[in-house]
């Protein structure tokens, strides 16, 4: 049987892949305070922060925040003017989360944007649609048609009212991926979060806002954990094995429970996670990200599918195991989100698009709705 799509040879990779997942974000304070000296840093010594930590950022994508979590927000806009031109090349997105729309510090937010709007990659609006609604991501998207069309909005979901109108807010361009802000969330609704069962508390609502995005084609980016490890998992500890060996001999209470959410995230299909720790980032990258073992192993399903001509319809035995064309999607699906996630290697990427190409768009679109087909 030949499955051939021509329609796929003369579309855009990237029109099919939909392009990168915001994956890891780390947030990172412009302006820090230091309890040590119980003061804020200057701007020389934010400078140097900035240039040792930030532009080595090993996260998926860098986030300044000029929110909640900024209390010298003149001088952390002034300090990014600075220094986001002058960043060396880099292999993560930079975001900046601004102020709720049209407050005060949102348009100065904007106006920072403007001068250095070609250096930045996601816009995260905070308290996304709770006083205006799905406005806010309408005039936000016009106004970047302006100053920057490639900068992606992000909004977060941090209030019942938001979650109420997600497919309104989803439904820009603009918003490939939204945020569950947990913390703010769990407090307009008057749950009491504990740091090692907040998915369990806040389930519900995560499975609305993630049915929602499932049916728009969109992300959503799951929450932040307060729990802080005392000792980094080595980068070398990427196979499962060896991060369970790890977590085992090595790992603290927080390091397992940090890296337990992130593992149950990713099986519920969110497309990232937001740190506010450095020691986070490659517990959640090794739950997020396919293994080289994993990818091995679905490359081979598919291509043993593909021999047996059962891709669309037939089933085969693989180590043990009886497969069909919704475990192919599966797999596929693996090696796409490896893909999104900045680790499949050009031959297998290769690979992945010529399983694409046997399939019916309607197949396509049921196993990877984030593409533009």
């Amino acid at each position: 049987m030949n499955y051939h799509n021509e329609f796929l040879d003369q579309v855009n990779e990237e029109d099919v892949l939909g392009g990168f997942w915001p994956g890891i974000q780390l947030y990172y304070p412009p302006i820090k305070y230091s309890p040590k000296n119980g003061e804020y840093e200057s701007m020389e010594q934010a400078t140097e922060r900035m240039r040792k930590h930030a532009h080595l950022c090993q996260a998926h994508t860098l986030l300044f925040d000029l929110e909640d979590g900024c209390r010298q927000k003149a001088l952390s806009r002034e300090l990014l003017i600075k220094e986001l031109p002058i960043f060396p090349e880099r292999n993560f997105q930079i975001a900046v989360r601004i102020n709720p729309f049209r407050t005060d510090e949102y348009e100065k937010d904007l106006q920072m944007i403007m001068q250095v709007a070609e250096h930045i990659d996601v816009i995260v609006l905070a308290k996304a649609g709770e006083l205006y609604g799905a406005a806010e991501i309408r005039d936000l998207s016009a106004w970047l048609v302006g100053v920057n069309p490639d900068i992606e909005i992000q909004p977060i979901i941090e209030h019942p009212r938001s979650l109420k109108i997600a497919a309104e807010l989803m439904a820009f361009p603009a918003v490939k991926h939204v945020v569950f802000g947990i913390h703010d969330f769990s407090k307009a609704m008057a749950i009491h979060l504990t740091p090692e069962g907040w998915i369990d508390e806040l389930l519900t609502y995560l499975r609305t806002l993630l049915l929602e995005a499932r049916i728009a084609g969109k992300g959503v980016i799951g929450g932040v954990e307060v729990l802080i490890n005392d000792t980094p998992m080595p980068e070398k500890n990427i196979e499962p094995d060896d991060v369970r060996r790890w977590l085992d001999l090595h790992g603290d209470h927080e390091s397992h429970v940090v890296h337990s959410h992130a593992v149950i995230e990713a099986q519920m299909g969110l497309t990232g996670k937001q740190l506010i720790h450095p020691y986070h980032i490659h517990l959640c990258k090794v739950a997020f990200t396919p293994s080289p073992k994993e990818i091995k192993r679905n490359v081979e399903i598919l291509q043993a599918a593909i021999a047996a001509d059962a891709l669309l319809g037939g089933a085969i035995k693989f180590e043990g195991e009886m497969l069909d064309p919704p475990m192919f999607g599966k797999a596929l699906q693996t090696l796409l989100r490896a893909y999104a996630l900045k680790s499949l290697d050009e031959r297998d990427k290769q690979f992945a698009m010529d399983v694409l190409k046997k399939l019916p768009i309607t197949v396509i679109r049921e196993n990877w709705p984030y593409g533009r087909i």
